[in-house]
């Protein structure tokens, strides 16, 4: 034990450690809510709304693996502070933004600053506790994690309607300005293993990346056989193929690639990756339907809402406790066929008219299947894995979420547009229809993977305890905070 874990009040390191967290976390959920309203002001087009959701999302997949890794070489809190400085600068830049492609420039810059909070405030908080206290601890940041999950919407909905969308980019500045002392006075600069970062790995996933997305939001505006289009698919293609090539010959690797060897591991960052693509790729959909056809309020969107997101704080710690009885496998495959149920459902409600009473069922429904799907898939990604390996496997399994997360808003939103979609009560119905439909299909793909799960029994029990308890937690609070884009 550290003589910063003896020395540090526990509820003080939780403080300083779960804040920035929950900031960011709130974050996320907030801009959702906020999309149409933001679309009113700066005259956004849908288009230009998924990428005030996708350039967070892409800088942070690409920049997670390298902040951990650069935390272990400098030091964990002075990455994490850094982070956290750039996160509220950012959120300040987004408030001033007066054209959208200032908050797209602006939301890059914070997903950076994301980046090196959200792995890293769980590090610390773990080293900065004694370990009797360590599960405890752990068990409240990721109930802030939940929290954050539960009360964005709400808390856009009712900041929107007090004041204005800036505002909810304004709060982020005076809770940074409190996080950084606070972080200073309760949390230890430990190292990590000094491995070299893989700087030519984080340039080409991230180039890859971003130029499949780019052709996919760009297709139906450009023509999919535009020479912009193509080249951007085709650009995006081979950058990921020489990713790929690069990591197996990359002596520290981003993406260390044998892990894949392990089935388990395989499959189950195919099912987060089909989860966060059609989950919350329908997710951007709907909460617009609420407000753009229903003429709901952004708070009353976040209120009706409430079925889905709170699902998780209830159902999720449950599902956490099942899974070393019956298996993380039996849980993700309930999880995904309730989630792909519902959002098939939730398409064929979809009408101007439709009365909310209707919506509650399959809200729930979707809020229960998830709830199902965080906490075990985080399990069910360190199962069988070295205990060396637990930081790497879990890292992995959040980036390849987040791309998953970025396609899927992508994606469907192709679909909306190629439809004929538009942001207007009688132009969004007939397109939000197919665009939904696609998100269930790639949870139903998600579901085919989860059947090649091992069943986990011995491995939930196992990830439950030790260190790996500590990485199961972060991707369920990864998941519930970021993918949860809804971003």
């Amino acid at each position: 034990m550290s003589t910063a874990a003896r020395r540090t009040p526990v509820w003080l390191a939780i403080v300083a450690a779960s804040l920035p967290m929950f900031m960011a976390t709130l974050d996320n959920l907030v801009i959702t809510n906020a999309l149409p309203a933001m679309a009113a002001d700066l005259g956004a087009s849908i288009e230009e709304l998924q990428w005030f959701v996708n350039a967070f999302t892409l800088s942070f997949a690409a920049f997670i693996l390298g902040a951990a890794a650069l935390g272990d070489r400098i030091g964990r809190r002075t990455v994490f502070l850094i982070a956290l400085a750039v996160f509220t600068a950012a959120s300040a830049l987004v408030a001033l933004s007066t054209e959208p492609w200032m908050v797209i420039a602006s939301r890059a810059v914070q997903g950076v600053g994301a980046a090196g909070i959200m792995p890293l405030s769980l590090t610390l908080l773990a080293g900065s506790v004694p370990e009797r206290r360590r599960p405890m601890a752990i068990g409240v940041w990721g109930g802030v994690a939940g929290l954050g999950v539960a009360l964005g919407p709400l808390v856009g909905g009712a900041v929107i309607e007090g004041w204005n969308w800036e505002a909810i980019f304004w709060l982020n500045v005076p809770v940074g300005v409190i996080a950084i002392p606070l972080a200073l006075a309760a949390l230890p600069n430990a190292l990590g293993a000094r491995v070299r970062i893989d700087v030519p790995g984080i340039l080409l996933a991230g180039l890859g990346v971003l130029g499949v997305v780019f052709g996919i939001v760009r297709g139906n505006d450009a023509g999919w056989g535009s020479a912009e289009v193509l080249g951007s698919l085709a650009a995006g293609a081979l950058l990921l193929a020489a990713f790929i090539a690069w990591e197996l010959r990359a002596p520290a690797p981003l993406l260390p690639l044998r892990l894949f060897r392990n089935r388990g591991f395989t499959a189950a960052n195919l099912v987060g990756f089909w989860f966060s693509f059609g989950m919350f790729g329908s997710v951007f959909v709907l909460i617009q339907f609420l407000q753009v056809v229903q003429g709901a309020t952004p708070l009353e969107a976040g209120v009706q809402t409430m079925p889905w997101t709170l699902a998780p704080m209830f159902i999720a710690p449950i599902a956490g406790a099942l899974a070393p009885r019956i298996g993380t496998r039996t849980l993700i495959v309930a999880g995904l066929a309730l989630q792909a149920a519902a959002l098939a459902w939730l398409a064929f409600e979809l009408d101007p008219d439709v009365a909310y009473g209707a919506l509650i069922g399959p809200f729930l429904m979707a809020g229960v299947g998830m709830s199902l799907v965080f906490a075990p898939m985080s399990t069910a990604v360190l199962a069988g894995m070295p205990e060396d390996d637990h930081a790497k496997a879990s890292g992995t399994n959040s980036t390849l979420r987040e791309v998953g997360v970025a396609l899927g808003v992508a994606v469907l939103t192709a679909v909306f547009t190629g439809a004929g979609g538009e942001l207007t009560p009688t132009g969004f119905v007939d397109a939000a229809v197919p665009a939904v439909l696609v998100g269930s299909a790639g949870l139903v793909l998600a579901l085919v993977a989860a059947f090649f799960l091992p069943l986990g029994r011995s491995g939930g029990r196992d990830a439950s305890a030790g260190p790996s308890a500590v990485d199961a937690t972060s991707d369920a609070s990864a998941d519930a905070g970021l993918a949860a884009a809804q971003r």
